[in-house]
């Protein structure tokens, strides 16, 4: 077992052997599985992603800036025809259980949407580093990127700087923004992806990373999932819900992971104003 690994996990827990992914996520803080689904299923990904987009931004609060013409929105697991093809992922499983433990814990899903006219975005990690990481070089919480779209150069590609998710300074800005005297080291480390329809991407949040200039007139959604450790804390900020027949039509081995109210009628969620998009400057 690799000494990165949760120390609660047997190698034979695992459904398949992603010893390499999580030295990856230990070295780069990234790491990807190539044509994980076919492009036919993130085909029907897109389709959901852009009826929710639609609806949140029908209403004050559906949808929350992140930067000009970029935006973020939290939405509910039933709003995703593949939700439980993600989450039940032999892959995702398996990194999940063999970074976080056992008892990981599914607490957001929601996507990002970076239209024509979004710009650089300000180098940042999504959240200040948790003492567990910091103390013992240990990750507590995992985010799983699904890209909707084929992307190309010209799409403002993600941009991540590979090791630096134990870059730890007090000048950093809410403990999430380094400064622009760092930037230096972020831009020679900096990585642009790529990935295409069908392809899953896990990292650390606290990876820096940004999105950068969309010079083209095509949108790029990205669906966003959000995986926490027993100790992490990040489902505090999250209002993902199910209905109780939703509920009760998933897999056991899903609903033991899944941390979310269960409700009779969901409601359309109002995303909460972050100190990342009042930074970005809201949209």
């Amino acid at each position: 077992m690799s000494p990165h690994t949760h120390p609660a996990v047997a190698p034979d827990a695992l459904d398949v052997d992603v010893t390499a992914d999580v030295e990856a996520l230990h070295e780069d803080g990234i790491t990807a599985r190539k044509g994980a689904f076919t492009p036919e299923w993130a085909d029907r990904l897109r389709e959901d992603i852009e009826a929710a987009f639609e609806e949140a931004r029908s209403r004050p609060g559906g949808a929350i800036g992140r930067g000009p013409h970029r935006y973020y929105v939290e939405i509910h697991p039933e709003q995703l025809r593949g939700f439980v093809d993600l989450v039940d992922h032999p892959w995702v499983r398996s990194l999940c259980t063999a970074v976080l433990g056992p008892e990981y814990r599914i607490v957001e899903v929601g996507f990002d949407v970076p239209l024509e006219g979004a710009v650089n975005q300000p180098w940042h990690r999504d959240f200040p580093m948790p003492e567990e990481t910091r103390a013992e070089r240990r990750l507590t919480s995992l985010a799983f990127n699904v890209t909707a779209v084929d992307t190309e150069e010209d799409m403002g590609p993600f941009e991540i700087a590979p090791g630096t998710q134990w870059d730890d300074s007090p000048e950093f800005g809410h403990g999430m923004f380094p400064p622009r005297s760092h930037y230096p080291r972020y831009e020679e480390r900096a990585v642009r992806k790529y990935p295409r329809r069908g392809d899953i991407s896990a990292r650390s949040a606290l990876t820096v990373h940004r999105g950068t200039r969309n010079h083209s007139a095509k949108s790029r959604p990205v669906l966003v999932l959000g995986v926490d450790g027993p100790e992490a804390t990040n489902g505090e900020r999250h209002d993902a819900a199910v209905t109780r027949a939703y509920w009760e039509s998933l897999p056991e081995r899903v609903r033991r992971h899944l941390d979310c109210e269960i409700v009779d009628v969901l409601r359309p969620i109002t995303q909460k104003h972050t100190i990342e998009g009042l930074v970005m400057g809201d949209a």
